[in-house]
């Protein structure tokens, strides 16, 4: 059992002009060439101590296959992935869901982690937004424009307000931004 709030965070990448892959899936443009003098480099040890304070991810079925294809980054740490296929794994943290997304949350997930993080899925962002059991975006901008392909937020249905809680940029030309979602 957790103790204090749990929060759930949706953690994307996209182009500046908000897709989150091409229109074949393909997600290479990714890694950036740029260089931008202002922006900072994490450390290992920064990253390192990040990421080991992420308690659990949930993602879609397709952020799943695209990690198995480009090297598992999640470790042992338990995840989520929301899926109506048939799916395997030999992977003991890896486990499949296809139930109700609000008791998912609310009577598996917070109960027992406190730092939540949802990792990828276009669908499942929006479906996580509708619900209202979103905490945080952190959106992280490359810099490039895709023209085309699979859209971070498309047609959501509903407005919502946000509080930015930071912005970062990065050497990479990557610029990070982090909202807190308001709450009514």
């Amino acid at each position: 059992m957790t103790t204090g709030a749990s929060k759930v965070t949706i953690h994307m990448v996209s182009s500046l002009d908000g897709f989150i892959a091409r229109k074949d899936g393909s997600i290479s443009w990714l890694q950036s060439t740029d260089n931008y003098d202002k922006g900072i480099t994490l450390s290992e040890e920064a990253i390192e101590e990040f990421v080991n304070a992420i308690d659990c991810y949930v993602m879609g079925s397709r952020t799943y296959e695209h990690a198995l294809e480009l090297g598992w980054p999640y470790g042992n740490v338990p995840v989520i992935v929301l899926t109506h296929r048939d799916l395997t794994s030999d992977r003991e943290n890896v486990e499949y869901y296809s139930g109700d997304l609000v008791k998912l949350v609310n009577d598996r997930l917070k109960p027992n982690y406190k730092n939540i993080w949802m990792v990828g899925g276009a669908m499942i962002t929006k479906d996580f937004v509708r619900l209202k059991l979103v905490d945080d975006i952190i959106v992280s901008i490359m810099p490039v424009m895709l023209g085309n392909g699979t859209l971070f937020f498309d047609y959501i249905g509903q407005e919502q307000q946000l509080h930015l809680k930071d912005v970062t940029a990065y050497k990479d030309g990557m610029v990070e931004l982090w909202y807190e979602i308001k709450k009514e």
